[in-house]
């Protein structure tokens, strides 16, 4: 039984809604020097492909600023700007961008931030107020000791409770650690103490596996609780494994569904199709289906259509010869070498017809966002 999700505002970045009863949006943050225009348009735009629905870029410095016109011209999902230390550098991108985030804790006095809030105001753009473990004010790291779940959420509340004086509340908040514990507990306890829309992330996680594992069990705790309205998955690898981790994620506590979802049998000594490879190259060569299709890849015929009743379509192996069957049922006998290419034939061809045709999936959760380049998520 799903938890109910938390009743947040909701905020628009770009044309995606964040937040409310809106489906938790996916995005990630571009690994390459802003100012190398080409190459940061290039990355954008293969997450774009990858299924990416916000992204943000770094802008360290005023070079980086001259960058953004260019990058935002050349691609087509909300652009965020990352703001550290120089509130000047937030002025001059809230110009360009669909939303400037900010770092409380090192962005300067009050005054800054006013300058901030009327710059995004006027381009009737939101705020993403991001706290980190890492960058707490002195006065709370001195008050608490060393980082912890309770200062970042003061943080938080206290620099929400200044811009709000401004008259300023298109916001959405995050509370980023490496500590899975320190995260779930600070998401935690803001999400009793305010309504704002949360953007959850397990800082500096690692590498795919190391961070992959850590941001499963942080925002899976978190999901399943019902906190969260946006995330991103941060890896020291391809950001666009960030978008395929942050989607599985999703799928697996039945909150959205994209693309292939693949159900694999445990390998054991009864196999008899060789079910690594097959379910490894099905995400490989599947990956550019956008329509939400569960695909199962049996080993042997033992428990057979059984364990891949949930699945739109599967496969099972036999000595020679498996089965291909769909919603459960029987559909015919393949040789076992042309499993494979059978089962990617079939998907396609039933993504094509869904597509067309807008045939229900028997997916439970299926949903829409308001943009034109992830229209089929």
């Amino acid at each position: 039984m799903k938890t109910e999700r938390r009743k947040t505002r909701q905020i628009f970045v770009g044309e995606i809604p964040i937040g409310g009863n809106a489906p938790i949006v996916v995005q990630s943050m571009t690994t390459t020097d802003t100012c190398d225009i080409p190459s940061t348009i290039e990355q954008i735009h293969q997450l774009e492909k990858s299924g990416c629905e916000i992204v943000r870029v770094a802008v360290p410095t005023e070079e980086a600023t001259y960058a953004l016109p260019k990058i935002k011209a050349a691609t087509h999902i909300p652009l965020i700007a990352d703001i550290h230390f120089d509130h000047r550098l937030a002025l001059a991108a809230a110009e360009i961008v669909d939303c400037v985030r900010i770092n409380p804790g090192n962005i300067g006095s009050r005054s800054k931030i006013k300058e901030v809030v009327k710059a995004v105001e006027n381009r009737g753009i939101p705020l993403r107020i991001g706290i980190n473990a890492g960058s707490l004010e002195r006065e709370l790291l001195q008050k608490y000791g060393y980082p912890t779940a309770q200062a970042m959420v003061e943080s938080a509340l206290t620099h929400i409770k200044i811009i709000e004086d401004f008259g300023f509340t298109n916001m959405k908040v995050s509370l980023k650690a490496s500590d899975v514990h320190l995260a779930v507990d600070a998401y935690r306890q803001f999400s009793q103490a305010s309504d704002y829309p949360l953007h959850l992330g397990i800082t500096e996680a690692g590498t795919s596996i190391t961070g992959t594992v850590k941001s499963s069990v942080g925002l899976g705790l978190l999901l399943a609780d019902g906190i969260g309205d946006t995330l991103r998955i941060s890896l020291a690898a391809n950001p666009c494994e960030e978008i395929s981790v942050g989607f599985a994620i999703l799928k697996s506590l039945d909150l959205r569904h994209r693309g292939i979802n693949v159900i694999a049998c445990p390998t054991c000594g009864r196999l008899e199709i060789d079910v690594i490879k097959i379910a490894n190259n099905l995400e490989r060569r599947l990956a550019h289906i956008k329509e939400p299709i569960t695909v199962s890849v049996l080993g042997c015929v033992v428990n057979g259509i059984g364990e891949g009743k949930e699945a739109d379509i599967g496969i099972a192996g036999g000595q020679g010869v498996g089965i291909l069957f769909k919603e459960g049922k029987l559909v015919r006998k393949i040789k076992a070498d042309d499993l494979e290419e059978c089962l990617i034939n079939e998907v396609e061809a039933l993504a094509s017809s869904r597509q067309k045709q807008s045939i229900p999936t028997r997916n439970k959760n299926t949903e829409s966002i308001k943009d034109t380049h992830t229209s089929s998520l």
